[in-house]
């Protein structure tokens, strides 16, 4: 009798045992490839940790090296969706998704190679190709599937955006759903669509009153100038890749790609009565020097390079200033890519298209999120027909502002029941 007692006893151990879901940690350290810390975990999710991921600088030759990947890990449960966050940038700290919060999942935030703590010991740019950055996911992915198993979506922001439409092209099967937010599809280092874009958004009155600032600020340049001397002094600005001058007329070129992509008010553009510092004033506001100072040169240059190689980018009109540019050539529109080092542009756009192809007739479970009033609206990917991917362009809405809590409910509505349809689950409205 007490032998049967404790075989009882033992199989009811074993079987609660077995039963026990294995720690998340437990998981991490049997994942090769994977070292992580903990960090603060968000509200409502079961813990987070902060991870670096082996990857080979190219995933066709490992034998050239590798590098460490930093990714965030937000654990909700084995049962739960997973949503794969394919960053365009550095990401310093881990950020919820909308869509990990309404998909109520787990989510992996994935910081791009070549930017913040990603970036290899020898910076050699070319494998910094978008199928490697494709091929860092894909990796990521088949790793985290061990732990895993159900739905995945993958998800990104404005250049994040493209590298998760970029990501599915390469491995089409890895996640269930795509939604690219606010991403344009370049088809050339110049696209003429922006040009199209900043000569018809809103109302004539307020691109006349662009423009107007633009002229003011050219016309009275040795003023301005004098006085963006000594404003880029106070702020610890260099210009050594490009001279002051020249990064006062880009700055000038910039100001209406900036002031529709962030949407900002036609009625706060001053006029021409207001003190020139009132204008210098706006006009910093909206289209800083800042951007266009070494600092910034530096951070981006991975992704100038991306530009001017792979993914193209856009320039600037100066058709309407004739006479009024004096560091920038009139003749040529002046390229909004600034390659590291000033090294060539190998752009053939062959890739892009090729994708855009792709996405015509084989882009399904995509679901697209732009603003109309979004500069990179103009290269946004647009219904072909032919698949089931489902466009929202929110009406009057900027590249900050485009997102599902900014939705109507209709559609809002819509987005949610399409995510049901394709993920075959039950979201809580």
């Amino acid at each position: 009798m007490n032998r049967l007692l404790s075989l009882f006893t033992l199989l009811f151990l074993v079987k609660t045992l077995v039963a026990q879901p294995v720690s998340i940690e437990t998981q991490l350290f049997n994942l090769p490839d994977i070292s992580f810390k903990r960090i603060e975990t968000p509200n409502g999710f079961e813990a987070a940790y902060e991870l670096r991921i082996r990857q080979p600088l190219d995933h066709k030759n490992p034998s050239k090296g590798y590098f460490y990947q930093r990714a965030f890990l937000t654990h909700k449960g084995y049962d739960r969706p997973t949503v794969i966050c394919t960053e365009g940038y550095q990401r310093p700290r881990n950020r919820m998704y909308e869509l990990t919060e309404i998909l109520d999942a787990n989510q992996i935030d994935v910081e791009h190679r070549f930017f913040g703590e990603s970036i290899p010991d020898s910076l050699d740019y070319q494998y910094l190709k978008l199928e490697q950055v494709a091929a860092d996911l894909h990796h990521i992915n088949q790793l985290f599937r061990q732990i895993y198993t159900g739905k995945w979506i993958s998800t990104g922001i404005s250049k994040g955006g493209q590298t998760t439409i970029y990501y599915r092209y390469f491995y089409p099967n890895d996640v269930d759903v795509s939604v690219p937010y606010v991403a344009p599809l370049n088809l050339e280092l110049e696209e003429k669509r922006i040009y199209t874009f900043l000569d018809t958004v809103g109302s004539k009155e307020c691109r006349d009153k662009i423009y107007n600032v633009q002229t003011r600020l050219l016309k009275n340049r040795d003023e301005v100038l004098t006085k963006l001397y000594w404003f880029t002094k106070g702020a610890g600005l260099q210009f050594t890749y490009l001279t002051l001058e020249e990064a006062f007329e880009y700055a000038v070129l910039e100001y209406p790609f900036s002031f529709w992509q962030w949407g900002h008010d036609c009625a706060e553009i001053p006029d021409g009565k207001v003190p020139i510092d009132s204008t210098i004033n706006h006009f910093l506001g909206i289209s800083g020097l800042d951007f266009f100072a070494d600092e910034s040169m530096q951070n981006y240059a991975s992704h100038y390079y991306q530009a001017g190689d792979e993914m193209g980018y856009y320039g600037y009109e100066t058709s309407r200033f004739k006479g009024l540019l004096k560091a920038l050539p009139e003749q040529l529109n002046p390229s909004a890519i600034f390659m590291p080092g000033k090294s060539p542009l190998k752009f053939d756009g062959k890739l892009p298209k090729q994708v855009l192809d792709w996405l015509k007739t084989n882009g399904n479970n995509f679901i697209y999120i732009n603003g109309d009033s979004d500069t990179w609206s103009a290269t946004a990917v647009r219904p072909s027909g032919k698949t089931n991917a489902v466009f929202f362009f929110m009406p009057g809405t900027d590249h900050a502002k485009a997102r599902i809590k900014n939705m109507t409910d209709s559609d809002r509505e819509k987005l949610i029941s399409t995510l049901e349809s394709w993920l075959g689950m039950e979201i809580e409205r």
